[in-house]
């Protein structure tokens, strides 16, 4: 198991304003954010794209760190919605786009890799489910992306335990059908 206290220390003199801890910090964690990017986006250069998003944002925000919970979870929210609207902005990005003439151009990673497709599916919905139940979005890509513990998503969201095994339930439930009715 990985050691977290030089991270989480230098989190903690990055938050307090030490702007050498903020760049050993950020060198620290890029390899690990690049990681959780890629869980949520099918392209590597994306994935890419989307973890130098979140150390810019990480760089802004660190201050918000209070250090009430490690800095690892707070992390992961940043990745989480980094990621997320990444894979937003590309989205819209290709629908802003002209059409494209020559159709041996554009391919649909849905057919060229099982992995790329089912992560735009689940992006896809976790999207429709932002839209129509925001408050189970979290507890789903917590746990089941971001591989959290239950009891970190319950401090992290500040819930009772039991509320969030019951969110957890629903969002899966709500889910389900939308990735195994893909056609």
């Amino acid at each position: 198991m990985q050691d977290t206290a030089p991270t989480e220390e230098l989190a903690r003199r990055a938050a307090a304003g030490d702007t050498a801890a903020l760049d050993a910090l950020l060198r620290s964690i890029q390899p690990d954010v690049v990681r959780r990017c890629g869980r949520f986006l099918p392209c590597r250069e994306d994935a890419e794209e989307a973890a130098q998003d979140v150390l810019l944002q990480v760089a802004r925000k660190i201050g918000t760190f209070e250090g009430r919970s490690l800095f690892s979870t707070w992390l992961y929210t940043v990745v989480a919605n980094g990621a997320r609207q990444k894979y937003r902005e590309l989205k819209r990005r290709a629908a802003e786009q002209p059409a494209v003439i020559d159709v041996s151009q554009h391919v649909d990673p849905r057919t060229t890799s099982v992995i790329a497709g089912s992560k735009i599916d689940l992006l896809e919905a976790i999207e429709r489910l932002e839209r129509e139940s925001p408050h189970l979005v979290e507890p789903l890509v917590y746990r089941d992306i971001c591989k959290l513990e239950y009891a970190e998503i319950a401090e992290r969201l500040g819930i009772p335990l039991g509320t969030l095994k019951s969110r957890l339930h629903e969002a899966r439930r709500q889910v389900r059908p939308w990735l195994t009715d893909l056609s």
